[in-house]
């Protein structure tokens, strides 16, 4: 069994770039040679597939209502011959699946740790917002990672998800990415107002993982549904998360202990 890291990413509201991050993470981390998954998290309204301009022959629909095995509807992506990394799709438009309930998430996880283990890495792309689902996969995974813009809206969503977390789960432990911005000083100030919030009504400080640049390469690549790495890997932004992806595998070097002591995503009491 490996000491997977599990790591939730997450926003507390659309349109922050949050899917694209955790798709170009995983894309960064895999050139490492990290074994790794990207699973979509969005349960009713997947979008990872349309990123990528794939078409998956199953997804986590199968898995939770047909009793598919997850081998089956694992996407695995490649690049001129050699492998990236892996896909766990799921379904758009199916609405019984994006608020599940504590048996079918029971169950989903009963199926899914014994493939989870098999990777360094597994990242979670969860649904914006606040809803059960998102609220029990973040508390499951073994960290989680906010993604926000300077937008007044994105911090004050982004409190609005941290709060919910501590104060219904106890979740205490928070990574931040600002994505979109200007230049450092966007960073700096974007964060602190995120953590004063949080220190003075939550008693807790997150961690600042760092900030992606504005970039219209980004744009671009999604429009043409390939990586922004793959396509423009020395652009600001794709530069900005390769630096991400080395001190997300700092992260998981200061836990391996802790990694080695639980399941990959740790059931809710």
């Amino acid at each position: 069994m490996r000491d997977t890291l599990s790591v939730a990413v997450m926003s507390g509201k659309g349109g922050v770039g949050k899917s694209n991050l955790a798709l170009n993470l995983g894309y960064a981390l895999s050139r490492g040679g990290f074994p790794l998954l990207l699973m979509d998290c969005d349960l009713g309204l997947a979008n990872l597939d349309v990123l990528l301009g794939i078409t998956p022959e199953g997804n986590l629909q199968d898995v939770i209502l047909r009793d598919a095995p997850v081998a089956d509807i694992i996407h695995p992506l490649s690049e001129q011959g050699r492998g990236l990394f892996d896909i766990l799709p799921a379904a758009s438009g199916v609405p019984e699946l994006a608020e599940m309930d504590a048996d079918m998430r029971d169950m989903l996880l009963r199926r899914l740790e014994s493939t989870l283990e098999q990777y360094d890495m597994v990242l979670l792309d969860l649904g914006a917002g606040i809803h059960n689902t998102v609220q029990s996969f973040a508390a499951m995974a073994a960290a989680r990672l906010v993604v926000m813009t300077p937008e007044p809206t994105s911090l004050t969503d982004s409190y609005a998800l941290i709060k919910v977390l501590h104060t219904r789960l106890g979740v205490k432990d928070f990574l931040v990415v600002i994505n979109e911005v200007e230049n450092s000083r966007d960073e700096e100030h974007c964060f602190q107002r995120l953590n004063m919030a949080c220190e003075r009504f939550l008693g807790i400080n997150p961690v600042l993982l760092g900030s992606v640049r504005n970039d219209p390469k980004m744009s671009e690549a999604v429009r043409r549904q390939r990586p922004l790495l793959s396509l423009y890997p020395n652009s600001p932004a794709a530069q900005d998360i390769l630096a991400l992806a080395q001190r997300l595998l700092k992260v998981r070097g200061s836990m391996l202990d802790t990694l080695h002591a639980r399941p990959v995503l740790r059931p809710l009491a």
